[in-house]
């Protein structure tokens, strides 16, 4: 089965460089979106991360859906269009398709920045029966508008925020982004969303900072990425992966620290900067929850709890939210 994909009107390279611009530039804590960490490069290592011992996150995700994806997707009314935010290769979302499209036609809607992303989860779900594939590369809200618009009037949604995602965000932006996504589901619609619940610190940060030094690979190739892409002249060598516990803000931050003052510049962003010794890049933040959370945050959109199903072996969660 083919897949259709949609393309924004800026160009990946344009909005790449503009961020990077602005995320660089910022006095006090310079940052750089985490969505970048993805790249062909990227998601490899993350696969990766994704078996190591100390993350158990993925493990953790992968197991309540194939335990309960019957269950999660039973109330759901067919036929479905069901639009994933940040599908990356949709491995997981296999559980829930195969769950539903046994009854139902499904029209899955992956929305995702990353090409490679999208071409993967085509290969991944393509083959599934009753299963159409309409794909989007684009942020998460532009995608969701696309998708939602073409939802035909006889079809429920549901939407999927999976791999706690949710997390990184800061918790207002958070609060922000599902408010604009209930503004595109109506009475009955669905949200699934994941989170990654509190646990140990010394077992979070061993998760963001393994002993094999893959993690600091993964958060590194941002760097080098900018380098392929835009034209910089970063020294990976230059720089450390750090993982740090921000206890008042409930999160792990992912850091690259500076070894030694540097100035750097990268073409394509028209951009020079000069980084101290010891002053970090933020590239990333996982906030963790309480089970409880989401369902008060679910509460203040609108939503109910029509399920939670929670792994005991590393603490996570899978929330089905509807829309009253």
């Amino acid at each position: 089965m083919s897949m259709t994909i949609a393309h924004g009107t800026d160009t990946a390279v344009e909005r790449f460089a503009a961020e990077v611009r602005a995320g660089l530039s910022k006095p006090g804590q310079r940052e750089l979106p985490s969505k970048y960490l993805y790249d062909a490069v990227g998601s490899a290592l993350f696969e990766t991360i994704s078996v190591l011992p100390e993350y158990g996150l993925t493990r953790a995700g992968d197991r309540l859906l194939r335990r309960h994806a019957t269950a999660m997707m039973r109330p759901i009314p067919g036929p479905v269009l069901i639009a994933e935010l940040g599908s990356g290769s949709g491995r997981n979302t296999r559980w829930l398709l195969e769950a539903i499209a046994q009854r139902a036609p499904v029209t899955y809607c992956p929305i995702d920045i990353s090409s490679t992303a999208l071409a993967h989860a085509q290969r991944e779900l393509g083959r599934i029966e009753s299963v159409s594939i309409v794909g989007y590369e684009a942020e998460y809200l532009d995608g969701l508008r696309a998708a939602t618009a073409r939802r035909a009037p006889d079809q429920s949604l549901l939407v999927l925020f999976l791999g706690s995602t949710i997390g990184n965000f800061d918790r207002p932006a958070g609060e922000a982004f599902l408010a604009e996504v209930r503004t595109l589901m109506r009475p009955g619609d669905r949200l699934l969303l994941s989170t990654d619940l509190e646990k140990p610190v010394e077992q979070l940060l061993a998760a963001y900072d393994d002993p094999v030094g893959v993690t600091a690979a993964f958060n590194l190739n941002l760097l080098a990425r900018i380098n392929r892409e835009l034209g910089g002249d970063f020294i990976l060598s230059h720089y450390r992966h750090l993982a740090r516990w921000n206890a008042r803000e409930r999160r792990v931050e992912m850091h690259l620290c500076a070894l030694e003052t540097r100035t750097v510049r990268i073409a394509a962003a028209d951009l020079t900067v000069t980084l101290e010794q010891g002053e970090t890049i933020w590239t990333e933040s996982s906030h963790k929850y309480l089970a409880s959370d989401v369902v008060e945050t679910g509460i203040g959109h609108g939503m109910l709890t029509e399920g939670q199903w929670i792994d005991r072996e590393w603490p996570f969660a899978h929330t089905m939210l509807r829309v009253d």
